[in-house]
């Protein structure tokens, strides 16, 4: 009996000891030092990233238990915008407040940046054939990796018929219609789809154990200037001529409008900067594979956008494009940290979120054929290189720098070949 009335006790005490881990507040340098280190080495993506972070948050620091994690893990899928960059940026505005927050964010997010800044600087001495050769090969690379988050994407958000054919609806529409209002329609009609087709009842989640310092008027400010920003730059844009305000408009709407990962952005991107002609197709697919090849967080490739559409104030550029791409995401995160534990409860915002999930499947399916195949693939080499670069990814695990760095060179051999 004495063994038994303890138990509960202990539990209690162990239970205890934990949050006071877990809430034991610490500096916003600390949280930068931590994030800067995994900034240097999260290679991978955002699944990936995700992992990182939970060993290091989860298991070695214990800033946060497994439950909390998880329930922080759906929120982020839940939410457009960088999952992994979210999930960050909550970890840290919880361990340090919103300073930590920010800290966060830069520590992931700079060495990543700063490195696609320094590939675009250099971009010019890439002119000769050699150097033409490199930049294809990291198209090719942009073919593999694409088609593998296509293959990923599809085994666990379009697992049935009915999201499957949500999927293949969106493709079929933005292949149809190439265009950004054509893409902004496949999300809109996933979410339909969803709310109609895909209401089966998910388990009731388990209480959160987290406690953001986020108050309700600060979500509702952050969600009214999530909206308000969205709906306000382009009218802003129409009365004041600038082409600043115009990249603005375009990383902050591509910001706003991604769900299921950062590579579906590309799609995105690509209307937005090389359909008006700001930036070609080889500096941008380029680029876009040469992402591939840094650690952090893919959505760093606005950095890269941004430095070479603004070519009087590249740094300033490659600055805007960093702040309006992830700004939606941090905004929307802070807006629905005091009301998620309800709203994730709904089974229409879970109906409407996985066919939105099934949606964005199907548009970066087709930003896998237009763009990316149709500009990359010229011959069966190519089409070699590409191929052997999924199977790296695939079937052998190996990491994105790695198969960066074997598809350059197959094209150097190949083209000189």
């Amino acid at each position: 009996m004495p063994a038994q009335a303890g138990t509960p006790m202990r539990r209690e005490m162990i239970l205890r000891d934990m949050a006071r881990s877990i809430n034991s507040a610490g500096s916003s340098w600390e949280v930068l030092r931590v994030f800067l280190v995994l900034g240097l080495r999260c290679f991978g993506g955002p699944v990936a990233h995700i992992g990182y972070f939970r060993d290091e948050f989860v298991v070695r620091r214990r800033w946060i238990d497994e439950h909390g994690f998880a329930d922080l893990v759906g929120l982020c899928q839940f939410l457009p915008g960088p999952a992994s960059s979210q999930i960050g940026f909550a970890i840290g505005l919880l361990r340090a407040g919103y300073c930590g927050g920010i800290a966060a964010w830069c520590g992931f997010t700079l060495p990543s940046a700063v490195a696609l800044v320094l590939f675009a600087g250099t971009l010019g001495a890439f002119a000769g054939p050699s150097g033409a050769a490199l930049l294809h090969g990291l198209k090719l690379v942009a073919v593999a990796v694409v088609a593998q988050a296509v293959l990923g994407m599809a085994r666990s958000l379009c697992p049935d018929r009915v999201r499957a054919s949500i999927g293949l609806a969106a493709a079929l529409i933005v292949v149809s219609a190439s265009s950004s209002a054509a893409q902004i329609a496949a999300i809109l009609l996933g979410a339909v789809a969803g709310l109609l087709f895909v209401r089966g009842a998910a388990p009731r989640p388990a209480p959160s154990t987290l406690a953001f310092p986020v108050s309700r008027t600060a979500g509702a400010v952050a969600l009214a200037a999530f909206f308000g920003i969205l709906a306000g730059v382009p009218v802003w844009r129409s009365l004041a001529d600038g082409s600043g305000l115009a990249h603005f408009e375009a990383f902050y709407r591509a910001g706003a409008l991604v769900f299921g990962g950062g590579h579906v952005v590309l799609p995105l991107l690509h209307g937005a900067f090389v359909s008006r002609g700001w930036v070609d197709d080889r500096a941008f697919l380029a680029g876009y594979g040469a992402a591939q090849a840094v650690p952090g967080p893919l959505f760093t490739f606005a950095a890269y956008l941004g430095f070479l559409v603004s070519p009087q104030h590249r740094l300033s550029g490659a600055a805007l494009g960093l702040l309006g791409i992830f700004l939606p995401g941090v905004l929307v995160l802070v807006g629905a940290l005091p009301f998620w534990g309800r709203l994730r409860e709904r089974i229409a915002a879970q109906a409407a979120m996985r066919g939105i999930n099934a949606a964005v499947v199907g548009l970066l399916a087709a930003a896998l054929y237009d763009p990316i195949w149709t500009t990359s693939i010229r011959g069966p080499g190519d089409f070699a290189i590409a191929l052997a670069g999924f199977v790296l990814l695939t079937v052998w695990k190996a990491p994105p720098v790695v198969v960066v760095v074997c598809s350059a060179i197959a094209a150097m051999i190949v083209a000189n070949g």
